[in-house]
């Protein structure tokens, strides 16, 4: 289930750059996401934090209980970085248990 789940995210995900006007598509994959990473970013109201995770988070229980809240909330259609929907803090206390 977990390696369907890796396989439908890694299609899913485009590299986008969050800039202050927005998001904006990039024309080549930025320095900051080397192979093996993808970009997340972590959103609650006007919060907003890009992060660049390793793949190996995929097997973290507490990341992937906020995928799944990300797909509840905003649907498993998002394309460009993912967001979900937690404090940037949060996030990142999730990625340093990993």
């Amino acid at each position: 289930m977990v390696r369907t789940f890796i396989r439908k995210l890694q299609k899913r995900l485009s590299i986008l750059h969050f800039t202050e006007e927005g998001f904006e598509v990039p024309t080549t994959v930025p320095d900051d996401v080397k192979e093996g990473h993808f970009a997340v970013l972590a959103m609650n109201g006007s919060e907003k934090k890009r992060f660049v995770v390793k793949i190996d988070c995929l097997s973290n229980s507490s990341f992937l209980r906020l995928l799944e809240q990300a797909e509840q909330e905003y649907g498993f259609e998002q394309s460009g970085t993912l967001v979900v929907p937690c404090r940037p803090q949060e996030l990142e206390k999730i990625l340093k248990s990993s």
